[in-house]
C-alpha cells in the first residue's frame, strides 16, 4: 500500500467540498491530476470512496468512513508534529539534576529552578538528591542530564564549569569558648574533638576539607563520623565537637551553632555544573544551564 498524507489532504478536500473543481482551487492544483490521485487513492484503498455523475460528486459509505479516519490521522500527525517541535525547543520532556545536598541552600540553584518552572511548567525536572561522587555514574550513564556537585576530580567525559566559590568556615556550638572569636585560624581547631564526614560514604567535602587541613599540618580529632552534613550539625548542637563546612550550609539557621570565618585565604569551596561531553545536549539542559550561569 502505497497512500500518502498528500492522498488524504486531496481526498478531504473533495468530500468537503464534494466538487472537483473547487477542491483542485482550494489544493491550488489543477483538476486533472486531483482526479488521479483519488483514483490511485480508491485502488490502493480497494473502495470506492465517491459516486460521480456529470452534476454530483457523494460520497460512498465506505467514503464517509475514510473522511473520518484521515481526519483523525491528520490530527495525529499535527499534534505529533507539535510534540516533537516542543520538544525540540526544550518546552515539554524532562530534565533530570542530580544535587548534593549543600546546593538547595545556595541562591543561584534555587533562583534557576523558580525561572526555569516559571518559563517552562510543562518540563518534568526530577531533582535527585546524591552526593558529589554518587553522580558520576549516573552521568556518566545518562541516568542523569545534570549535576551540581563540589569539586572532585572527574572522568575524561565529563565536563564541568564553576557556579560559585564560597567560604568553608568553622562550627561550634554556642557555648564553645572559640563561639565569641569572630575569625579564627584552622590551628585554633587542631585539639578539639571534630565531627565529620565518614570516608566511606563518598562526599567530595570530606576530601576537600582533610586536604585543606592537610596543607596546614593538621591532623584533626575524629570523634564522630557520619553520612550528611546536617547530621554534622546536629551533633555539633548538642556539643559533641566542632566541624568545618561550606558556609552555605548557615542557611539551615540551627540556635545552637555558631559560624566562624576562617583566616586561611584558601579555605574555599567550589560548586561545580557537570554534564556528559558525550551525549548530546537537550534544549531543557542548555535552557536550565543558562539559568544556572546566570546569562
Amino acid at each position: 500500500m502505497n497512500i500518502e498524507l498528500r492522498h488524504l489532504r486531496y481526498f478531504i478536500a473533495v468530500a468537503e467540498e464534494l466538487h472537483f473543481g473547487r477542491a483542485a482551487q482550494r489544493l491550488h492544483i489543477s483538476q486533472p491530476p486531483l482526479s488521479q490521485q483519488i483514483m490511485q487513492l480508491e485502488a490502493e484503498t480497494g473502495a470506492q470512496l465517491f459516486n460521480r455523475t456529470n452534476r454530483s460528486v457523494q460520497l460512498t459509505p465506505a467514503g464517509a468512513q475514510f473522511l473520518q479516519d484521515a481526519r483523525a490521522i491528520l490530527l495525529q500527525v499535527e499534534q505529533a508534529t507539535q510534540r516533537a517541535a516542543r520538544l525540540h525547543r526544550g518546552e515539554e520532556g524532562e530534565l533530570r539534576i542530580g544535587f548534593t545536598s549543600s546546593a538547595a541552600f545556595i541562591g543561584v540553584m534555587s533562583d534557576a529552578l523558580y525561572v526555569f518552572r516559571q518559563r517552562w511548567p510543562n518540563v518534568h525536572v526530577q531533582m535527585q538528591e546524591i552526593n558529589t561522587r554518587q553522580q558520576l555514574a549516573p552521568l556518566h550513564e545518562g541516568k542523569l542530564d545534570l549535576g551540581v556537585m563540589r569539586n572532585t576530580p572527574l572522568p575524561a567525559d565529563l565536563h564541568h564549569q564553576l557556579l560559585l566559590r564560597e567560604p568553608l568556615c568553622a562550627v561550634v556550638h554556642k557555648a564553645h569558648p572559640l563561639a565569641t572569636a569572630g575569625r579564627i585560624t584552622l590551628q585554633a581547631l587542631a585539639r578539639e574533638p571534630f565531627v565529620f564526614f565518614d570516608p566511606q560514604v563518598g562526599t567530595a567535602l570530606y576530601s576537600e576539607i582533610m586536604d585543606l587541613l592537610q596543607r596546614y599540618q593538621i591532623r584533626p580529632y575524629i570523634t564522630q563520623e557520619v553520612g550528611e552534613a546536617m547530621t554534622i550539625l546536629g551533633l555539633v548542637a548538642t556539643g559533641l565537637g566542632v566541624s568545618i563546612l561550606p558556609a552555605s550550609f548557615s542557611h539551615a539557621r540551627l540556635a545552637n551553632v555558631v559560624w566562624l570565618p576562617l583566616e586561611e585565604p584558601d579555605a574555599q569551596s567550589e560548586m561545580w555544573l557537570v554534564w556528559s561531553g558525550e551525549r548530546e545536549m537537550s534544549a531543557q539542559m542548555a535552557h536550565m544551564m543558562a539559568l544556572l550561569r546566570r546569562e
